[in-house]
């Protein structure tokens, strides 16, 4: 997810910045933010794949080996995609000569654990905030960066889950539904997600990217 936090300069103007003069660089506080929202986000994807794991921890016998191993599929999985949706929307941000920077929303990162402890996926752990000039396509193609981004990662998850069984397989077939739900979710055209930003530049872009990723994704939920 990416917001906006500058001034449009109307559909098929120019950007007030020189696009690509500006290198990728992080903050401290961008970088806490980042772990914070990856490290949440693996709890809470460990608690919704283990719902049984509070009351394991309760009872004291908890199998560590086997929280590990869930936690470390959750960062691999539900982590990499977050994390790297929102890098995409940073390095596109700064090529059109934004100033961007993500920022992790705490309350809703608390909101993303709770919800693992009551059964259900949400996440909703921040964005990109960036500021500067900028035309509609590049607000555009800066929003649609992200669930490209977990497409192309949606198709190497599915390469490790035609490996067969195993952990790999695991991996593979939980990154490919993650990063397909991702996809979907951020393309839907409401509020601050990603789709409305990119149907507000272009339909036939949106339909285009919206079809496949929203559909791919309600096959998942389905199936």
């Amino acid at each position: 997810m990416s917001r906006s936090g500058g001034v449009g300069s109307g559909r098929g103007g120019r950007s007030g910045r020189n696009s690509g003069s500006v290198g990728i660089s992080f903050s401290g506080r961008e970088i806490r933010d980042l772990l914070a929202a990856w490290i949440a986000l693996g709890f809470a994807f460990t608690l919704f794949l283990d719902p049984q794991l509070v009351q394991d921890v309760l009872a004291g016998s908890i199998d560590v080996g086997g929280v590990v191993a869930i936690f470390g599929v959750a960062l691999l999985t539900v982590g990499v995609g977050f994390l790297l949706h929102e890098l995409a929307h940073k390095v596109v941000a700064v090529r059109f000569g934004q100033v961007a920077a993500f920022r992790a929303d705490y309350g809703m990162l608390f909101l993303a654990i709770m919800a693992g402890l009551a059964g259900f996926l949400f996440a909703a752990p921040g964005a990109v905030v960036h500021r500067g000039r900028i035309t509609d396509r590049e607000n555009g193609l800066i929003a649609l960066a992200g669930p490209v981004t977990n497409l192309g990662l949606a198709a190497v998850f599915l390469g490790l889950a035609m490996g067969g069984p195993g952990l790999l397989g695991v991996i593979g077939s939980q990154g490919l539904a993650i990063n397909l739900l991702l996809a979907g979710f951020n393309m839907i055209p409401f509020g601050p997600l990603d789709g409305r930003k990119v149907l507000s530049w272009s339909l036939p872009v949106y339909l285009l990217a919206a079809v496949p990723s929203i559909g791919l994704a309600l096959v998942v939920f389905v199936l």
